[in-house]
């Protein structure tokens, strides 16, 4: 029960579809995609109107957070369940205050999260004081879909050429692997700095007339230069 707080698999899966999650995923669209009658979100604030909307996960993305004491944690957020109050130490990924500072100024930011709201709302509040992100999504928002919790971005009534998610886990965006910049998973990297090499992605195309497009070049173009390395 505790685990669910901030898991990404849906509740009574097992560990059938945990050790899934380390394996190879493949990407395929559903049978039936869902539909949305209403969008989860309002309209873009004026400060926001012709800007791509940007999509965050929170957990393993920004942050790490675990039951377990941790060293030197930036945070510690009291968690009531079932009646106890248990406390979350949560780890910011290095450099996620520069780079919420920077999408912040020029993307809708939206954080989409699998996890409980009692758990991320106020860890929202400490990691974004300034209220960056524009717009908080919790579990209730996502799409049970093969033992996962899916992050359909239909929901948020934005044109899809103008959407880009970051997630460190591919299941999250199975709907629309085409919308996705990927992204490691942070665990308690001290040096990790894929927040800022994606930064650097998201300011090559935010001023593509079609994200999908442009992700894709992107994302080629230093598939090779990785690959280019070892050659």
């Amino acid at each position: 029960m505790v685990r669910n707080i901030f898991c990404c698999l849906v509740p009574g899966t097992g560990d059938q579809y945990a050790r899934q999650e380390e394996g190879p995923v493949v990407i395929r669209p559903p049978p039936l995609p869902p539909s949305w009658a209403e969008p989860v979100i309002g309209p873009p604030a004026p400060a926001d109107i012709g800007k791509k909307t940007l999509v965050l996960d929170l957990d393993e993305t920004l942050v790490h957070s675990s039951f377990k004491p941790v060293a030197a944690p930036d945070y510690i957020i009291p968690v009531e369940i079932e009646g106890r109050v248990v406390d979350v130490y949560v780890l910011k990924r290095p450099h996620v205050d520069e780079f919420l500072r920077v999408v912040g100024e020029r993307f809708e930011v939206v954080v989409f999260t699998a996890s409980l709201g009692k758990y991320a709302d106020p860890l929202l509040d400490m990691l974004d004081p300034l209220g960056v992100v524009r717009w908080r999504l919790f579990r209730e928002a996502c799409y049970p879909y093969e033992g996962s919790y899916v992050k359909d971005l239909q929901c948020m009534g934005r044109p899809p050429e103008n959407l880009i998610i970051i997630d460190n886990s591919p299941h999250s965006y199975i709907f629309q692997p085409e919308n996705a910049l990927p992204i490691g998973t942070f665990i308690d990297d001290p040096d990790d700095s894929e927040l800022l090499e994606v930064l650097d992605i998201l300011l090559d195309v935010e001023n593509a007339r079609d994200v999908r497009h442009a992700l894709a070049v992107e994302l080629t173009k230093r598939r090779a230069d990785l690959l280019g390395q070892f050659a």
